[in-house]
């Protein structure tokens, strides 16, 4: 994708192989391209930004949003739970790593960080839901 004539492109350049620009431009690129619908498209970038910025937690939502967008639950599951283990109070990665454990099928696993998200945000009615969902799945498959 180019951006215009003098933007920069998410084409690799000749020389290294990386998308032109630096990691904040690959980080904007990313976003703009998850809230555009092209979640796997940003996966690409993100990831790039990730290497390079390896402590950077809002590449990594980033990124871990756009995984689970673009369905690659696993990846998604482990890019929360790094976040979760860089910092506990981050109530959106609790909840991300639990919808993300959903998709890829452990019920079991998804209850616990949706129920810590919920425990922390309970004015999010999507964390409470997800949580009530998880808990009626499981006990629907217990009878």
């Amino acid at each position: 994708m180019v951006q215009g004539r003098s933007g920069p492109s998410d084409s690799p350049s000749p020389e290294t192989g990386a998308p032109a620009g630096d990691v904040y431009d690959w980080f904007q690129r990313g976003m703009k391209l998850l809230a555009e619908g092209s979640p796997a498209a940003a996966v690409a970038l993100l990831e790039r930004a990730a290497d390079a910025e390896p402590e950077s937690r809002s590449i990594r939502e980033a990124l871990a949003r756009a995984q689970f967008n673009s369905r690659q639950y696993a990846d998604a599951v482990d890019s929360f739970r790094w976040i979760v283990d860089a910092n506990p109070a981050e109530d959106y990665a609790y909840f991300g790593l639990g919808l993300a454990l959903w998709r890829t099928g452990d019920m079991e696993a998804a209850q616990e960080p949706l129920a810590i998200a919920a425990a922390m945000r309970p004015d999010q009615r999507h964390y409470v839901t997800a949580l009530k969902s998880v808990r009626a799945t499981l006990r629907a498959r217990r009878s």
